[in-house]
């Protein structure tokens, strides 16, 4: 790091002066990240390689959040589909008061090593999730007071253990970012990463999601194979206007998949009408929706009609009453 450049503290940023004060509110102990925002050109002096010392000592201590692309990715690898790969190597936590689910990579068996660690180091190093491939910096998007805008910005994570830090080397976080490969990572869950920010900036305008949306949330988040069941289904089909060549596209790729369903999220959650609704499936779905109603209301009217038979009916062996 550079001693000479002065400490920025961009006090404009609501929900970031716990990180440049350098402690978390919710922890009780003093946090690893330097109070030293920085930008993509800014230098950093770290390394990691097999000959140091602390080598996968981060993996034996782990608290990570796994991302919607981090799925993608891990589940290929193992050749699962999403729902296995979150029932076996992953743990739910709730994100904020209204529930809003999140994902944390399990540990092994009574420890908080890495489930994914290894021998030799990371068994998966080549689709490692995103948190992994950051380490020693840390990311979040910001958003300015009164401003739509989403700023990306970076600090250094020091722990005790590491001693990448005393390692001579010097590069840009730009030049780091490129060289872990994290640039694919953070433009697949750029937009995922910004519906969490908006319905945390945006408080009680945007209020508590119903179950509903909670739903729909963790399914556009982490499970790419029920999503793209769901889009196939009437009740998509029905009501949204996606192109062939768009559909053809998301039934063979996730990475094409994904974004479509933050498009679909944000205009669940936020009214952001980016997928077209055909003329008339308002109109149509409500119709549809009626007649079901009537024909339930119809269902349960006979089933109490044959109730009251049954009630009615002598008990066995006694004589039928005259009505």
């Amino acid at each position: 790091m550079n001693d000479e450049k002065p400490v920025n503290k961009p006090r404009e940023y609501e929900g970031a002066q716990e990180i440049f004060e350098g402690r978390f509110s919710d922890i009780p102990f003093e946090s690893p990240v330097s109070p030293t925002q920085l930008g993509l050109d800014d230098e950093i002096q770290f390394d990691c390689h097999p000959g140091i010392s602390c080598f996968n000592e981060c993996c034996r201590n782990i608290d990570i959040q796994v991302l919607p692309y981090d799925i993608i990715r891990l589940k290929k690898r193992l050749e699962m589909t999403s729902h296995e790969f979150v029932a076996r190597h992953t743990l739910p936590f709730q994100m904020d008061a209204h529930g809003m689910p999140g994902l944390k990579l399990m540990t092994k068996p009574g420890t908080r090593e890495c489930v994914f660690l290894g021998e030799e180091g990371c068994t998966v190093y080549e689709d490692r999730p995103t948190a992994c491939r950051y380490y020693a910096l840390g990311s979040m998007g910001v958003r300015a007071k009164d401003s739509s805008t989403v700023e990306d910005m970076y600090f250094v994570v020091k722990e005790p253990h590491c001693k990448g830090h005393e390692e001579p080397r010097r590069l840009t976080v730009r030049e780091y970012r490129k060289e872990q490969g994290v640039e694919k990572y953070d433009e697949m869950n750029r937009e995922w990463r910004d519906i969490i920010l908006k319905k945390r900036s945006s408080g009680p305008t945007v209020g508590a999601p119903s179950g509903r949306s909670i739903q729909l949330y963790d399914m556009c988040s982490y499970d790419m194979d029920k999503f793209r069941e769901f889009i196939q289904t009437p009740g998509f089909t029905e009501i949204f206007d996606t192109g062939q060549l768009e559909m053809d596209s998301m039934m063979a790729d996730d990475e094409a998949l994904l974004p479509f369903a933050m498009r679909f999220l944000k205009q669940v959650l936020f009214g952001e009408m980016t997928i077209p609704i055909r003329e008339g499936a308002r109109e149509a779905r409500l119709e549809k929706r009626k007649s079901h109603i009537q024909e339930r209301r119809q269902e349960d009217a006979d089933e109490e009609k044959v109730s009251s038979a049954v009630y009615d009916m002598p008990d066995e062996g006694g004589d039928i009453k005259d009505k």
